[in-house]
């Protein structure tokens, strides 16, 4: 097929809302192999590892500037009780996670564990708190363990456990999936219940802390209503009370229906655009859930955080099915991509978003090989590495026109063109995706309002739709280099980029 032609004006010198860093966090449940044989693999391991906390998957997630890590959960949130993990490993009691596959939890990766491997990661700590099996009282004494210096309880526990200090934990969960796994509440009956816990979490010295309440499934707006309207009303002067300070919700993108979500790596060219199209539906969520929000707090106090979110398949063949182990593929990476730029068109609201998850399950960054222990980097893995430069940077409008680039997938229309923008300082960076399977797309930057001095441009692409990377051949999905071509313009700047079908490309910009 020829190649289409797009437009695409950015505008250097109007800067929108700060993407914030948080956008591109990260969710570790105790489910599978993420967290044994994942992040720990014991003192005793043969694999390089500080304290029992692999090394080179510490090494790879610094890489990308990993800025939050998620914890323990998920649905395990709502059965873990932290007293179990702290401790002398050898005497901590054990459980069953009947979540996930049913399996024998001892333990032994718990609250001290995680956050040194946030320490060792550099990223900040969000912890999941339990409401569905829990009490009020386990979660506020899990804050002052943490978080309190001087004398109390609970700061005097930690010390007997090892611990002088006290951590710095920003992010707090308040239960987690409400209306299902976490106790299967009415928005009523959770909204009441999240306020009662958001009082007892307390901030201690100078530890703010930042409370997020469990919100909706999907394009649920209601749940989003009746949160809202706990804590304000419309037309309040002094806007919502600051009892919690965001609010979530969750989407996955599942293809086919939950009994047979599609193969992660056998799948035609129609399940790719079906898959895309579920994909893009994330933007719509955003809106409607900010929408919503905007009602109830127009000066866009409280936070909107989508702290779950990917790509669901079968499970691989032959592992365990409540293990949540699949494999990655371009196809996952431009999910990743087109979510990120709808992250950062609605920056304004969203300010936090973490992928499910980190290693070895579903939409992971990192697989672990369990008898070679080798280490793969999956394709969305490089999507965030691409994007490390918007982290922080200053959101820039983007008006895309490309009159050729759209599919009509089950009556719905899909835009096969995705780009976004940033800018910090004296730099910028693009982002665009030709979701196209089979067309390239030739593309003008028009780029106005400053002077551009210098260009380089990175590209992730495969052969094939269903490339992957293994043990045995790490790189087949990669990044390399890219061309770029300089175009006058009689506004600003032209740039013009080749995208080759089914790619994703970053253009990095000097900007004088």
């Amino acid at each position: 097929m020829s190649a289409a032609d797009a437009r695409v004006v950015i505008d250097l010198d109007i800067p929108g809302p700060t993407i914030s860093r948080h956008l591109y966090g990260h969710f570790a449940e105790h489910l599978g192999r993420c967290i044994y044989g994942g992040f720990w693999v014991g003192e005793d391991s043969p694999v390089p590892n500080e304290g029992g906390i692999r090394l080179d998957v510490v090494e790879a997630l610094r890489d990308i500037a990993i800025p939050n890590l998620r914890w323990p959960g998920g649905c395990f949130a709502d059965e873990y009780h932290w007293r179990d993990g702290i401790g002398p490993r050898e005497d901590r009691p054990r459980m069953v996670n009947t979540n996930w596959g049913d399996v024998v939890e001892d333990n032994s990766f718990g609250t001290h564990e995680f956050l040194a491997l946030c320490e060792l990661l550099g990223a900040d700590p969000y912890v999941n708190g339990n409401v569905g099996s829990g009490t009020v009282r386990e979660m506020s004494e899990w804050v002052e363990y943490l978080t309190r210096g001087g004398e109390s309880p609970m700061a005097a526990l930690r010390r007997a456990n090892g611990r002088d200090e006290p951590w710095k934990v920003p992010f707090w969960g308040i239960g987690n999936e409400a209306w299902g796994c976490g106790g299967n509440m009415r928005a009523e009956a959770y909204a009441d219940l999240a306020r009662q816990y958001a009082t007892y979490l307390r901030d201690h010295g100078d530890n703010k802390l930042y409370r997020i309440a469990a919100g909706a499934s999907d394009d649920d707006y209601r749940w989003t209503e009746t949160l809202m309207k706990s804590i304000s009303c419309i037309g309040c002067g002094d806007g919502p009370k600051d009892i919690y300070q965001a609010i979530s919700f969750h989407y996955y993108t599942i293809p086919g229906p939950w009994e047979d979500k599609g193969d992660a790596t056998r799948f035609s060219t129609d399940d790719y655009y079906l898959t895309m199209l579920k994909a893009r539906r994330v933007e719509e969520f955003i809106r409607g859930h900010a929408a919503v929000m905007d009602v109830y707090d127009p000066a866009k106090k409280i936070g909107l955080v989508l702290d779950e979110w990917g790509t669901w398949w079968n499970v691989e063949e032959g592992t365990n099915p409540g293990f949540l182990y699949q494999q990655n593929t371009l196809r996952d990476a431009l999910v990743a991509s087109v979510h990120f730029d709808a992250f950062h068109a609605h920056a304004d609201r969203l300010v936090m978003a973490n992928i499910a998850q980190t290693v070895n399950v579903l939409q992971a960054m990192i697989l672990t090989d369990p008898d070679s222990g080798a280490l793969v980097l999956t394709p969305s893995y490089h999507v965030f590495r691409m994007n490390v430069g918007h982290h922080d940077a200053t959101a820039l409008r983007v008006h895309v026109e490309a009159p050729e680039l759209h599919r009509e997938i089950d009556g719905q229309r899909l835009e096969l063109l995705s780009v976004s923008a940033s800018t910090t300082g004296d730099t910028a960076l693009f982002s665009l995706t030709n979701l196209d399977a089979d067309r390239s797309v030739s593309t003008l930057l028009d780029l106005r309002g400053r002077t551009v001095l210098g260009w380089s441009a990175r590209i992730l692409s495969a052969d094939s739709l269903q490339a992957h990377n293994t043990a045995a051949a790490p790189d087949t999905v990669s990044v390399r280099d890219h061309e770029v071509e300089v175009v006058d313009q009689p506004f600003g700047a032209g740039l013009r980029v080749d995208l080759p079908p089914h790619s994703y490309v970053t253009v990095s910009v000097t900007l004088g």
